[in-house]
């Protein structure tokens, strides 16, 4: 026997990508393998119980179909690639997904499929649906709402609403974003499951959930129709309107359906009713028809029935897992409540000690300000004590002072009172001489009036005399002691002599007024030479008194007694300014 004889066999595998809603796997299978085979393995390693409602779904041509679990699967029209591809699917929907769906991992491959079937445009959903589903669906996902956590754009990234609906209002991600969020805020101490739960919920009411359809003919030469398939039994449609058939055959009234190749007959069971046939162009086409109304019909009878053991089981498990996590979820939320208790206890206590401690602090610094007070104000004593010393003796010289200074404001009031004497007495002389002024020119005019009639008298007596003269020159020239002269020079020695005479009489009196104005000037400048040395002698006086004053009301303010000085009457001062202005003008 030869080397390769002894060697064993090998069994010969294929290798199979299996697609979830959430995950992808690859398994080596056996050539041998059915279909029952693998769809057990990829539920046994994604832990799923509930297997009546799946199935391993793959591509043929234009359609799809569904892994036959009693024939091989190299047998079955799969494509025999180097990697074959299935997708693990719901290919049966519960009529009651709260009474029928147990495991979570079911609940949950069920909320990712009608989801994406939703988002798809497969099911169709009205805006307002599908805004509450997307809340629902972000809860699941996100847990509680956070404002501090979820801060706005944080579902910028998530494919929440279908495309129809984005596009069907005129609003901005941030505007749907902000109605998702305020259902979403709503959903509080909801958890994953629940939340899955209750987008099912919703869902399952919407009209096309659940539905598989295909194209139909009534008769070979009719109008093309649409057949759905769903968990509550056949219904026939338009080709426009998915949402409302037009027939319905519920599985409870349906006696029989059989195919022959492209014929399908529906029988009622009330035998009255009239049987309706259909249709299909596609032979895959219609075994998947008939394979999809076997199986729903199967599980609609199933629901009709007592449960089974094991699915008694599994409720049971699934009531128990229940009750342990809402006892869990109880704990943790009471844990949750002490822990946030303690937190916020903790942030008080941390508050309430740096509270301590900057109270300690500022009691530290206000015990060292203290004692730098307590030491300034004893500085502050001593200095005071000296600066009080310094001002008594201060206050006994400004005592001293004070009485100094009253003695002599008594004097300086009584040289004011003497002063303004001075200044009545003054301002009456100068009254005085101006009235003498006035009278001196008034004087002066008949001064110069007299002078005036003089020069006439002069005149006339000059004329007088000369008439005079030449009237008695025959007596004057006998008895006049020279002898006569009796040459031509005796005409001459007469005008000589009426000359002197005339000479005579003039300087004598010009000679007699000049003399009088001479000494009446010399007399008016004496006296205006007088009074303008009274005057400067009573000036300077003043001044002095005013230095005197300012220095004494200077006395009376650093010690807060002060008299006001002597001021004289603006009148006064104004009269007394021009006397002296027209005194020195004189």
């Amino acid at each position: 026997m030869s080397i390769l004889g002894l060697k064993k066999k090998q069994a010969k595998t294929f290798k199979v990508k299996v697609s979830t809603m959430d995950a992808e796997m690859e398994f080596s299978c056996e050539v041998k393998w059915k279909g029952k085979d693998l769809f057990d393995l990829v539920c046994r390693t994604i832990g799923l119980r509930e297997t009546w409602f799946f199935g391993l779904r793959y591509t043929v041509k234009d359609t799809y179909a569904w892994l036959k679990p009693d024939k091989r699967v190299l047998d079955q029209e799969v494509p025999k690639d180097s990697l074959i591809t299935f997708h693990f699917l719901a290919k049966f929907f519960p009529e009651k997904v709260e009474d029928e769906l147990v495991q979570e991992i079911t609940q949950h491959l069920f909320f990712l499929q009608v989801k994406k079937q939703i988002l798809d445009e497969e099911i169709f959903c009205s805006p307002e649906a599908s805004v509450l589903l997307a809340s629902y669906a972000v809860q699941a996902k996100y847990g509680d709402y956070d404002p501090n956590f979820h801060k706005p754009g944080f579902l910028a990234q998530d494919e929440l609403l279908p495309k129809r609906v984005l596009m069907q209002y005129q609003m901005t991600p941030d505007m749907w974003e902000e109605k998702i969020t305020a259902w979403y805020a709503e959903h509080r101490n909801i958890t994953r499951d629940e939340a899955e739960m209750e987008y099912l919920k919703i869902a399952q009411d919407l009209e096309m959930y659940g539905v598989s359809y295909f194209s139909i003919t009534q008769n070979k030469r009719d109008t093309e129709l649409l057949l759905g398939v769903d968990a509550q039994g056949l219904h026939i449609y338009s080709p426009n309107n998915k949402l409302s058939p037009n027939k319905s055959f519920p599985w409870s009234g349906i006696r029989n359906i059989s195919y022959s190749e492209k014929e399908f007959t529906i029988k009622p069971l009330d035998k009255k009713k009239e049987v309706f046939k259909f249709y299909s162009s596609q032979l895959r086409v219609n075994k998947l028809i008939l394979q999809l109304c076997i199986g729903n019909h199967d599980l609609f009878m199933r629901r009709r029935k007592v449960d089974s053991i094991e699915v008694q089981q599994m409720k049971a498990q699934a009531k128990e897992e229940k009750a342990r996590k809402k006892v869990e979820r109880q704990i943790l939320a009471r844990e949750k409540q002490m822990r946030e208790e303690a937190e916020r206890a903790k942030e008080e206590m941390e508050h309430r000690l740096f509270q301590l401690q900057d109270e300690a602090r500022m009691a530290n610094e206000a015990l060292l300000r203290s004692e730098e007070t307590a030491d300034l104000l004893a500085e502050k004593a001593q200095i005071a004590e000296e600066e009080a010393k310094l001002l008594a003796h201060k206050a006994a010289e400004a005592e001293h002072e004070r009485q100094r200074l009253e003695v002599t404001a008594l004097k300086t009031k009584e040289e004011k009172r003497l002063m303004e004497q001075k200044m009545r007495e003054a301002e009456q002389l100068a009254v005085k001489l101006v009235e003498q002024s006035e009278r001196r020119l008034k004087e002066a005019d008949h001064l110069k009036q007299d002078l005036n009639e003089a020069k006439d008298a002069e005149r006339r007596a000059k004329q007088k005399l000369l008439e005079i003269t030449k009237s008695t020159y025959p007596l004057i020239a006998a008895y006049s002691s020279p002898p006569p002269s009796t040459g031509p020079e005796s005409p001459d020695r007469t005008v000589d002599m009426a000359s002197s005479i005339r000479m005579d009489f003039k300087d004598s009196d010009m000679k007699r007024l000049s003399m009088e104005i001479e000494r009446e000037r010399l007399e008016y400048m004496e006296k205006s030479k007088h009074l303008q040395d009274q005057l400067k002698e009573l000036k300077s006086e003043i001044e002095s008194l005013k230095l005197e004053e300012q220095h004494q009301a200077g006395l009376y303010s650093l010690r807060s007694y002060t008299e006001p000085p002597y001021i004289p009457h603006s009148n006064r001062n104004s009269a007394y300014m021009a006397q002296m202005a027209f005194y020195e003008e004189v």
